[in-house]
């Protein structure tokens, strides 16, 4: 028999039609420089209508200006031909640009290269003042999630994942993190801490891949309450 699993947002209410899924990214940066491997994850805000209270990954919706943004360098050519095979080439470079962004407004960390600073526009405006260029060739594919259908808040989030060793520097950015708690935590010590059922699914994903790098990527949805599983 399926088993429903716990909702991580606001049902949506009897009688609704279900809610279109928005384009979201998240990014698991992985740091190597001490005798455990650590994750980066931060604390949502108790007031959040998704998720609230659960650590998660850096992560959010896609912007209309993450497909203009400029960028140091572009896709690695392997995650452009990913995302042509699943019919979301279109949106490859906005997605991997929002996952980038999103990590230097929720945790203030940079994947990217110095540049010159230039003006921005939009939710791009504070990245590039910090005198960067977002290194998209950091970038593999880990997974793809679908929030369930019985959700109000939906997203179509792609999990991008980089090591901490392309990062401009590991230390914040001052006036920067959404996330009320952020830190550098080993798989055990997530593994404690109330996480959604999707993160903690694409954390023991990311372990796998990092033993293995050519199984293959997962690509999770609902059909009614059963969670589907097939390959990217």
């Amino acid at each position: 028999m399926a088993v429903r699993p716990k909702r991580d947002g606001p049902p949506l209410p009897q009688g609704d039609k279900t809610v279109r899924p928005k384009a979201a990214a998240s990014l698991i940066l992985i740091r190597r420089d001490a005798d455990s491997l650590r994750v980066l994850m931060g604390r949502r805000h108790s007031g959040h209508a998704f998720m609230p209270d659960r650590w998660v990954f850096p992560g959010g919706r896609m912007d209309r200006g993450d497909h203009r943004a400029p960028a140091a360098t572009e896709l690695a050519p392997d995650v452009v031909a990913l995302f042509e095979r699943n019919g979301q080439s279109a949106r490859a470079r906005g997605l991997a640009l929002a996952a980038i962004r999103e990590t230097f407004e929720e945790a203030g960390l940079l994947i990217a290269t110095p540049a010159p600073t230039r003006p921005g526009a939009g939710a791009w405006r504070p990245f590039l003042a910090q005198g960067a260029l977002p290194d998209l060739s950091a970038l593999e594919v880990l997974a793809r999630a679908i929030t369930p259908p019985d959700i109000a808040r939906r997203y179509d989030t792609w999990f991008f994942m980089a090591e901490a060793t392309r990062l401009l520097s590991q230390d914040r950015q001052p006036d920067c993190g959404e996330l009320d708690e952020i830190a550098w935590i080993t798989p055990p010590e997530a593994d404690a801490l109330p996480l959604p059922g999707i993160t903690r699914l694409i954390l023991a994903e990311a372990i796998a891949r990092l033993d293995d790098s050519s199984r293959p990527r997962p690509s999770f949805r609902f059909v009614g309450a059963r969670r589907m599983i097939s390959a990217l």
